[in-house]
């Protein structure tokens, strides 16, 4: 028995330093360089070629929109056979609006930017087997075969290369801190930032291809990026180091905040102090001011969509008044859903989802900085960019305010349906008095 326990002992402590060793050889080390072994990309490639040969896509399709008055002037004809040539209201009107509102509720733009992207293909995740009902018994034994290398081999890889990440990054930002303000402070900051950052990344197993790098934010900026998970943070910070904008949390979350800020001079707000718009806005003023530091981080629509669209800017970080760096980030779901509905899941739960999916991969584009023009309010610059982000990414560009999925229609968004009925009714009766 004690020879057992020995073997045994002795079996644990080479599977541990022959473990350790692989992460710090293959991961870790890379991680500090930032170098790749390029093993990431042959996995992807793998991955690719399995679900393209063994998965059949199935079409989506969609369906133009017409115009308030060309329907209408469809219902008249159809109805009374009476063109829109005149003013008066009619009631075969009405039913104009009921449909509409009937087709919103099945299928409207902005609900369905809050749920999970659809596939084209199933990818052998049943967190995305919501439209894929006919199932053989070769893809049930595949997809048997995926949760044993998933969870089995990819999670706890996974979740140790996420512990060492977090961990490194509350040390070094901790003894970081430390040392007087200076030069040196900043370097060893940044650099302790970009490897916890991308050993952060090797943890979710992601796949980053950036463009454009000559565009990338610096200092005395502010960078605006479109907001589909928390890993967004990750994803921009291993290319580069940001000032992050937050408000202060408890438990590990505010053990990293704490330990974060004494590196770096991120900016953080009590709970008191984040609908103070002004005390935002100064804070946000000053940081920019001081080329210094570095360039701000911000997701103005301020919630999470599932990247088939861009939502929404608040206005707040275009009034700043500096040079904005916008950035767009496009994932592609077929090898894991990034999106965070955070009103079905936790964020533990989010988490588990992200480590035991096949991998993450996306897109990111650095378009070149932006300022606002001579006779241009906040909300036309934010437009301005939001555009430009929509269309690099090649992202739907919608005017809802992302906060819609937990908030009632503002009344201004029934008052424009209102005025639109008012114009066409007063332009048919201009019409009518020139003829």
């Amino acid at each position: 028995m004690f020879l057992f326990d020995n073997l045994l002992c002795m079996l644990l402590g080479i599977s541990f330093t022959v473990w350790f060793t692989l992460l710090l050889v293959f991961i870790i080390v890379p991680a500090v360089f930032g170098v790749s072994f390029g093993i990431l990309s042959v996995y992807i490639c793998t991955c690719l070629l399995f679900l393209t040969v063994l998965l059949s896509p199935s079409g989506i399709i969609a369906k133009e929109l017409a115009s308030l008055e060309q329907e209408m002037q469809e219902m008249r004809r159809s109805g009374s056979g009476s063109a829109l040539g005149g003013a008066e209201f009619e009631m075969s009107d009405i039913f104009h609006f009921c449909r509409r509102g009937v087709e919103s509720i099945v299928d409207d733009e902005v609900t369905k930017r809050f749920t999970a992207e659809e596939l084209e293909s199933w990818n052998l995740l049943t967190r995305s087997n919501y439209n894929f009902n006919h199932i053989s018994t070769r893809l049930t034994v595949l997809w048997g075969l995926g949760v044993l290398i998933r969870y089995g081999i990819l999670l706890p890889l996974r979740v140790t290369l996420a512990f060492t990440g977090v961990g490194l990054l509350v040390f070094l930002t901790s003894l970081i801190g430390l040392l007087p303000n200076g030069g040196m402070k900043s370097f060893l900051s940044e650099k302790a930032h970009l490897m916890c950052y991308r050993i952060c990344v090797r943890a979710l197993t992601a796949i980053i291809t950036y463009h454009d790098s000559e565009n990338k934010p610096k200092n005395g900026g502010i960078c605006v990026a479109n907001h589909t998970s928390p890993i967004d943070v990750i994803i921009l910070s291993s290319d580069g180091c940001y000032a992050m904008v937050g408000q202060v949390h408890g438990g590990l979350m505010g053990v990293i905040q704490r330990a974060m800020v004494k590196a770096c001079p991120h900016i953080w707000f009590e709970r008191s102090e984040v609908k103070d718009r002004h005390l935002v806005a100064k804070r946000l003023s000053d940081h920019v001011a001081d080329k210094t530091k570095l360039p701000i981080l911000i997701f103005p629509e301020g919630t999470c969509i599932n990247n088939t669209s861009v939502m929404m800017f608040k206005k707040g970080s275009f009034e700043i008044g500096c040079t904005v760096y916008p950035v767009a980030i496009k994932y592609d779901p077929r090898f894991g859903d990034a999106f965070w509905n955070s009103s079905k899941f936790g964020m533990v739960n989010y988490l588990l989802h992200m480590m035991s999916s096949w991998a993450i991969v996306c897109s990111v584009w650095y378009l070149p900085p932006m300022s606002r023009e001579e006779g241009e309010d906040a909300v036309q610059f934010a437009n301005r960019v939001k555009a430009a982000i929509a269309r690099k990414g090649g992202l739907a560009d919608l005017l809802w305010d992302g906060g819609l999925k937990r908030d009632k229609v503002k009344e201004v968004f029934k008052e424009e349906q209102q005025k639109l009925y008012s114009k066409v009714l007063v332009g048919g009766a201009e019409d009518r008095s020139r003829s």
